[in-house]
């Protein structure tokens, strides 16, 4: 696991779609797994003008979304479905068949779990994978007590995802649904690259706990440090309590896979 400090949000949400672009300029067949939250928001906003004004091509891409909630339809406007066509798909020259998002209307949900693993399998699993994190350590909707080789499920969310996630339904927590499809840990770990961004100084603990604690499925992001390609790219703020701050910024100063992003120090 790497961990890459930038000064600010934007220039960490500017590498990460920089090495989404360089990965699909070298493989135009790539196969994207997509994250969710308003962490991602510059991300989806900086690859849509990498889009317009630069011609980076979606056309054979496909998509694969972390999660989505059970019992909302896929045009509601706080379903994962919409968030992502809003924010990326209707607005780049991606084949919309191409976009995966579980589906949380599914009569048998079992089965659309396994479906969706299929899915990914069928597709030659996920290259690069995008990951946030949430107020309790979660990926996904992985929350705490989460197997470590866990596959897609159903989850059920904790009071703290609900209190987290209320700003989209409202402002109320009793809004938000109880329940969620999600990638698994495991499934989050067999992709072949994974990119964890993380800002704002309200997730300093929690990251802390993730990249530098024990591995313990009570926070499930501290799995990724068993990924064999993992970067985590935070601001300052989100960076200020780890205690290899020194070396993590030596690792981005120094390294030769970072060189050509020097100018975002």
């Amino acid at each position: 696991m790497e961990v890459i400090i930038l000064p600010t949000q934007q220039k960490a949400a500017h590498l990460v779609a920089q090495i989404f672009a360089k990965e699909m300029k070298a493989h135009p067949k790539l196969v994207l797994g997509l994250a969710t939250g308003r962490t991602m928001e510059p991300v989806y906003s900086l690859l849509v003008d990498l889009h317009r004004q630069a011609g980076l091509d979606f056309s054979q891409c496909s998509t694969f979304n972390l999660d989505e909630y059970i019992g909302i339809p896929a045009d509601h406007p706080c379903s994962y479905r919409h968030y992502m066509n809003e924010l990326l798909f209707n607005q780049v020259n991606i084949t919309k068949a191409n976009t995966h998002l579980p589906d949380g209307m599914a009569t048998d949900l079992a089965a659309e779990c396994i479906r969706y693993e299929g899915a990914i399998a069928q597709a030659g699993g996920i290259d690069l994978q995008l990951v946030g994190i949430g107020s309790d350590g979660h990926i996904g909707f992985n929350e705490p007590s989460s197997s470590l080789r866990s596959r897609t499920r159903e989850k059920a969310l904790t009071p703290a995802t609900l209190e987290q996630n209320a700003p989209m339904f409202g402002g109320d927590p009793a809004n938000v649904p109880r329940r969620a499809i999600t990638m698994g840990v495991g499934t989050i770990l067999d992709s072949r690259r994974c990119l964890m961004l993380v800002t704002g100084k309200s997730k300093a603990s929690i990251l802390a706990k993730a990249v530098e604690g024990p591995i313990t499925a009570m926070v499930t992001a501290t799995a990724l440090q068993l990924h064999p390609r993992c970067q985590v790219i935070v601001d300052e703020e989100a960076a200020s309590e780890l205690k290899e701050i020194d070396y993590h910024r030596w690792v981005f100063a120094n390294e030769p896979e970072w060189a050509e992003f020097q100018y975002l120090r």
